[in-house]
């Protein structure tokens, strides 16, 4: 993912000494050939039973300080876990596994904020169709619903299908083509008309020592801080209530009356940190007591990933004069001249491994994110 490449690259400008850690089906990930990178391990995926003894063992034998897991949705929850293997060796940027499975459970998560008194939307957990068919609709006249898995899905969670649909029997029937079942609980949340936002946020013991905050949207990679200090005092009283460690990234939306509401938090590194690229205090911020809270800097210029435009481009050829405003204003997020490797083997080593893989097994994919690296695959992580 290019957020571990930028956390590589801003620790070894302050002097660290940078050890990558990746799974077996990445290793061929263009990161480990940059010059921010001292040592590159690989290690089993992380829900196999000897991931969190891997970590511990590479901490160990490099005798790193602190572990600051990039992880995606399905390796969250078991970073936390290795905490008890790897905090006897080195320092853990990561909160606890309960914490990340309330965080990660967009039901817990809403109640534990309503809990702290912050506004989020309504909500209630579902674990049978029925329940979303036998809803009480009218209850809340003018308003619509959606349906969100509370378990990681890449590419369901692009549906927001409107709920209820014109007929109760249409209602019935979406919901019948979702996997919904006490095993695997579905959130129906109220819908927010406005403007979404999304917040990347480091925290040491309930302290926001790095802040960023972007005008958000589901299929779009260009990321540019705003200054919105509803959303920064909701993310501060949050993170202050819980007295939580890590990087929690938040998901909100502000409705046409100015209300902010969190729809959502992912416990672990946001793709927006790649705006850090030209502050120098990104390492003091994740390693040392007593800095403040970092945030862009003014000039920051946004952040976008070439080959993603390219792809726009190509699906839209009209759009050329926007691509090439992107290109002009921005900065990419994988380039740095020098440290040139990585922009140039991430889409012609780490994808195209990964396309030749899926080509010879027959397994599908949904689409290419060269920002996280990735084929964007069912039932992926």
């Amino acid at each position: 993912m290019t957020k571990a490449l930028e956390l590589a690259r801003a620790f070894h400008r302050a002097g660290h000494r940078v050890v990558l850690v990746e799974q077996a089906r990445y290793r061929f990930t263009g990161h480990r050939f940059s010059r921010a990178v001292d040592a590159f391990h690989v290690v089993p995926a992380p829900d196999a039973p000897g991931y969190a003894h891997a970590l511990a063992d590479i901490a160990r034998r490099e005798g790193a300080d602190v572990y600051v897991p990039v992880c995606s949705p399905v390796a969250s929850w078991y970073d936390a876990d290795a905490k008890r293997l790897l905090e006897p060796f080195c320092a853990v940027v990561h909160p606890d596994a309960d914490v990340v499975a309330m965080l990660d459970d967009k039901h817990r998560f809403t109640a534990t904020a309503a809990g702290f008194g912050l506004p989020v939307p309504a909500a209630r957990r579902i674990t049978d169709p029925a329940q979303v068919v036998d809803h009480d609709f009218a209850a809340t006249p003018g308003r619509t619903w959606i349906l969100k898995s509370l378990r990681y899905d890449p590419v369901r969670r692009r549906d927001l299908t409107r709920l209820p649909l014109p007929t109760r029997a249409e209602t019935a029937a979406f919901v019948a083509t979702l996997p919904i079942s006490p095993d695997n609980p579905w959130i129906l949340q109220e819908f927010v008309e406005g403007t979404e936002y999304c917040t990347h946020a480091t925290v040491r013991d309930g302290d926001v020592r790095l802040y960023c905050c972007c005008p958000s949207s589901s299929f779009l990679l260009n990321y540019d801080h705003v200054d919105h200090p509803a959303i920064e005092d909701w993310v501060r009283r949050f993170c202050g209530e819980l007295g939580v460690t890590g990087q929690l990234s938040f998901d909100f939306m502000e409705a046409p009356d100015g209300r902010v509401l969190a729809i959502e938090c992912n416990p672990r590194t946001h793709s927006a940190i790649t705006l850090f690229h030209d502050h120098p205090g990104v390492a003091a911020a994740y390693l040392d007591a007593g800095t403040g809270t970092l945030v862009p800097a003014p000039a920051t210029r946004p952040t976008y990933w070439l080959h993603h435009e390219l792809g726009r481009l190509l699906g839209d050829p009209g759009s050329w004069r926007e691509r090439l405003r992107i290109v002009r204003d921005g900065r990419e997020a994988l380039l740095d001249v020098h440290d040139p490797l990585p922009f140039l083997l991430v889409p012609h080593l780490q994808i195209a491994s990964l396309l030749l893989g899926n080509l010879l097994r027959g397994r599908p994919w949904v689409t290419v994110d060269v920002n996280i690296g990735k084929l964007v695959e069912p039932a992926g992580d």
